[in-house]
């Protein structure tokens, strides 16, 4: 499973680089190359190796993984439809062999957690709702610390900022005693750059990294709640009305 997220999230940094070099090279050639260019000028080449080998792929891994987040942390992975409808069919006729074989194939958070209740309920429902209960945390866990990048990127984007700032300005304050007064503006213009471009790419990188994971965060947590409510209504019969013949435990595949 790990191995198939790090390929999801190659294939949507790779995705927001191609989007991003494509967004470029639209504005190149719309405007014959001029506007565009003393933007890049301005706004990347004069930020330096920080804001290129730093920041700017920063901003791209943003993009990449509020993209695979987008796609992976939805209604339909978490509580599908069919997925509920199928799971209660199967309870209400008594088909608990099948409902166990179903929810163990299915991928859904729904299917993952129905699966675990109905393993333990030959033990009683207090430890179907235990078992839920656990696998509810624990998969919650694990999508808080798979949000948790857009977190690490959003703290560590300013410090870079500022320090980028505080390299332009010691270059600025060298080129001062070098030349042994205040320079002509020219001079120091390439200092000053430094100092302000990667000030700004640590905060355009920051913003949207944070604001996207309190958004996630916020999600997974509406999320997880609608999936407990769900679990807990197609697991109810068995505390109000226990099914004659319940499910003998089986082994996952």
């Amino acid at each position: 499973m790990k191995s198939s997220e790090n390929v999801s999230l190659f294939r949507s940094w790779l995705i927001a680089t191609l989007t991003l070099l494509a967004l470029s090279a639209s504005a190149f050639a719309q405007d014959g190359g001029g506007a565009a260019m003393k933007v890049f000028d301005h706004f990347l080449v004069r930020g330096g190796a920080i804001t290129w080998f730093v920041l700017v792929p920063l901003s791209v891994a943003t993009v990449a993984l509020t993209v695979e987040y987008c796609m992976s942390i939805r209604r339909q992975t978490f509580v599908p439809v069919e997925t509920y409808d199928r799971v209660s069919d199967h309870l209400k006729k008594r088909e608990y062999t099948e409902a166990i074989n179903f929810t163990a194939n299915e991928p859904s958070l729904l299917a993952t957690v129905v699966n675990t209740g109905l393993l333990e309920s030959h033990n009683g429902y207090a430890a179907m709702e235990r078992a839920v209960e656990e696998t509810l945390e624990e998969r919650s866990a694990r999508l808080m610390r798979k949000i948790e990048y857009l977190n690490v990127i959003g703290n560590i984007s300013p410090m870079v900022g500022l320090f980028g700032t505080v390299y332009g300005m010691i270059g600025l304050f060298a080129t001062i005693k070098q030349e042994g007064g205040m320079p002509e503006p020219a001079t120091i213009a390439d200092d000053i750059s430094i100092a302000l471009v990667t000030t700004f790419w640590g905060l355009l990188v920051a913003i949207p990294a944070l604001s996207v994971f309190a958004l996630f965060r916020n999600r997974i947590d509406v999320l997880t709640a609608e999936c407990a409510l769900a679990a807990d209504r197609l697991l109810t019969p068995f505390k109000t009305n226990p099914p004659a013949a319940q499910p003998a435990k089986t082994q996952q595949p």
